[in-house]
């Protein structure tokens, strides 16, 4: 007879289960190839840094699955369209920018770091002018550390004046990721068969360096940027510090040292971007709204009713849900208190009131491959070219991980060596308060305009819980936003129905402005924005550019026009009238 376990039994041993998946990521202190090669000394400590960062990054914090029930070859197609029948669809070569034929930022001081466009590895098609390498902190003549990056220049003649940086998070997790897998001009995506050109890629706006991880202190990163501006003669240009994640700590921090300079002719910084960040604290972000986004995606976790009344009770006697309720309203009734409900004297959370984990603890029983960076993800688990396609490292037998072959190594000009997506044991030493309890609201007041987005099928970080945390932000003159969001994000209608590169349009979530900060819900994407929802994400650079005056706009793309529907947009959204330059769309 087969034992019954009880609710409680359940959750202590789930809890080895759990901690076998996040700790299957190399050990701190192992070498890492580019990550051990490129941080700067420091000495900072970052006790209260979330948690994610310090175990669910133990994993990987820049990873998850592909929720891919567009592609599954059973599905019934009576929902398609109107005349119940699938839309034809036919491979076509992306509309990219016209390249030149010379290299255009090509100088005695470049050469060195020139990127050949037709010889990266398992890549059959010319990736254009770029430029990559080591570059040093600083232009003292023993200067030994040294940031990696990956430089695109951009055919968009609207992008004359602009240099944008991207940063993925972790910490310790590389930025070769984002270019790979999010917006670089070219993808290799989980469970595909091989690169392909990126029409979404984010050099199609504007010129866009990928830098790997920042050193221990802002101003060592702006030694870096100083000497990466002269080298290819950058001065004065307007720049966007754009990033996901922990990059919730290190856009802010990085922005607001160069805005602190007042020298616009290095660091002329004119607008950031934050996915899905790490603004605020543990309990923000992830504890108080954990059971509230369970209850909204019930159908991903479905619990039994036995455990679904133990968290349900956790969370209210803990007073996360009537924490929700008070502060979570537009506006805000006032100053958050410094207390936070479920944690000790010390600011932590405690064990009864870890609903967090224990969530994270029965959820593998039910889907082992769900993915908290992605919680719509199923099984089989997709084989990624980083090794890193989860809430696990995966690799199956016989295949190899891109960026640690030597022949890519070589290709890319990054030092030889072994390479992991992601290092643990990064900024252990940092005790930086977060972004959104420190730095954040002066880079809001100091800049054009910056902009919070968030995928709502992201569980790493949960989208109501950055609400929280701009509801208890006071920028330019008042605390939070006197409004709910509730505007439409709306994604143009576009032609690219090229199977490698599917991107969704319509009324894909929720936009919100006020007094210099747009916020912005992405309904089908996960933790990594530009991954999971790419004419999303291309949407919101074509906003932070200044290209469109609202992420509610309804003009077509700026670099890929087409027509579009003459319809208001709400919750429904209107069909386009042509696809294909003039073909028919057909339903």
């Amino acid at each position: 007879m087969t034992k019954a376990i009880s609710t409680e039994e359940r959750h202590s041993e789930n809890v080895g289960f759990l901690q076998a998946r996040w700790r299957s990521h190399p050990t701190a202190g192992t070498s890492v190839g580019l990550q051990s090669k490129l941080y700067a000394a420091g000495s900072k400590k970052l006790d209260s840094r979330p948690r994610h960062a310090v175990d669910a990054a133990r994993a990987r914090s820049i990873a998850a699955g592909i929720a891919s029930a567009a592609g599954h070859s059973g599905r019934s197609l009576k929902h398609v369209g109107k005349a119940d029948k699938p839309r034809k669809m036919q491979e076509r070569d992306p509309q990219m920018h016209q390249r030149r034929d010379t290299a255009r930022y090509l100088t005695n001081s470049t050469a060195k770091y020139t990127v050949n466009g037709t010889g990266i590895p398992d890549v059959d098609f010319d990736i254009g002018e770029s430029y990559a390498g080591l570059m040093p902190i600083s232009k003292a003549a023993n200067e030994s550390s040294q940031l990696y990056f990956w430089f695109f220049p951009s055919e968009n003649p609207e992008a004359s004046d602009e240099i944008l940086i991207w940063l993925n998070g972790g910490p310790g997790c590389s930025s070769l990721e984002g270019l790979l897998q999010e917006n670089g001009p070219f993808l290799w995506q989980y469970g595909t068969y091989k690169p392909v050109p990126n029409p979404y890629s984010w050099v199609e706006l504007t010129n866009v360096v990928w830098i790997e991880q920042p050193t221990m202190v802002a101003e060592q990163f702006l030694g870096f940027w100083k000497n990466f501006m002269d080298t290819f003669a950058l001065q004065g240009r307007k720049v966007f510090i754009t990033g996901e994640s922990f990059a919730g700590y290190y856009v802010p921090y990085i922005a607001d040292a160069m805005l602190n300079k007042n020298d616009t002719t290095y660091f002329n910084v004119e607008a950031t971007m934050i996915y899905d960040p790490s603004t605020s604290s543990d309990q923000i972000q992830e504890q108080i709204p954990a059971v509230q986004f369970i209850d909204y995606w019930s159908g991903l976790h479905p619990f039994n009713d036995t455990y679904n009344a133990f968290l349900h009770n956790m969370s209210d006697s803990c007073g996360y849900t009537s924490y929700l309720e008070k502060y979570l309203t537009f506006p805000p009734p006032g100053p958050f208190p410094v207390e936070l409900p479920g944690t000790d004297e010390n600011g932590r959370t405690t064990d009864d009131c870890d609903v967090f984990d224990a969530i994270l603890y029965e959820i593998f029983w039910l889907n082992p491959c769900w993915d908290i960076y992605q919680v719509a993800t199923t099984c089989p688990q997709l084989w990624d070219v980083l090794g890193f396609p989860g809430s696990q490292t995966y690799l199956p037998e016989g295949a190899t991980i891109y960026f640690n072959r030597t022949d890519v190594q070589k290709a890319i000009n990054a030092p030889l060596g072994n390479w992991d997506e992601c290092s643990d044991g990064v900024l252990t030493t940092d005790n930086s308060p977060p972004s959104g309890l420190s730095v954040l609201p002066g880079v809001i007041e100091r800049s054009k305009r910056t902009v919070i987005g968030h995928g709502a099928l992201d569980m790493v970080l949960i989208s109501n819980g950055t609400l929280l945390m701009i509801q208890n932000m006071t920028w330019n003159g008042a605390q939070g936003f006197t409004q709910k969001p509730s505007d439409p994000f709306l994604v143009p209608y576009h032609d690219d129905i090229s199977p490698s590169t599917l991107a969704g349009s319509g009324v894909l979530g929720t936009t919100h402005t006020e007094r210099g900060l747009t916020w912005v819900s992405i309904d089908l994407s996960g933790h990594m924005v530009p991954q999971y929802a790419p004419s999303a994400s291309y949407r919101h650079l074509e906003f932070l550019l200044g290209r469109i005056d609202s992420l509610s706009s309804n003009a077509s793309f700026t670099a890929m026009p087409f027509q579009q529907p003459d319809a208001t947009f709400g919750n429904e959204t209107a069909q386009p009238t042509k696809r294909g330059r003039g073909a028919e769309l057909e339903f």
